[in-house]
């Protein structure tokens, strides 16, 4: 008997979608960490409620990184934009880093759309059969 080789995996455009979700996550908590000297230095200064509010966001944003697999992990990250947008409340620092990430966040929105079309239609790389047998 010959032992044929086993066909090599296919690669999972959702497992590189949730590692790019997770990474964005990770780059906003430290934007968001980023903005306690900018509060700090503004005018109504470093409070508890604007850095607990801070520090907290920052808990919350790399805790949900290992939650990316879930179907409703995009929408919670989408959500937790507004959130953040609120902080105009505390400061305007943080309602503007609020508005960029939620931009950020929109276009993944559409990417994972896109992904999920191509898929659909057998688009994709790892969909395609090779043109070498």
């Amino acid at each position: 008997m010959t032992d044929r080789p086993p066909a090599p995996q296919q690669p999972d455009p959702w497992r590189s979608f949730r590692g790019v979700m997770a990474g964005t996550l990770i780059l906003e908590a430290i934007v968001v960490l980023l903005a306690l000297p900018v509060v700090s230095f503004s005018d109504g200064g470093f409070t508890a409620g604007s850095g607990g509010f801070l520090i907290g966001f920052a808990v919350v944003l790399v805790l949900l990184c290992g939650m990316q697999g879930r179907p409703w992990a995009l929408w919670v990250n989408l959500g937790l934009q507004f959130v953040l947008i609120a902080g105009f409340l505390l400061d305007a620092a943080i309602g503007f880093i609020g508005v960029v990430f939620a931009a950020v966040w929109g276009l993944i929105v559409y990417l994972r759309a896109e992904v999920r079309r191509r898929e659909q239609r057998g688009l994709l790389p790892g969909q395609q059969r090779g043109t070498e047998e």
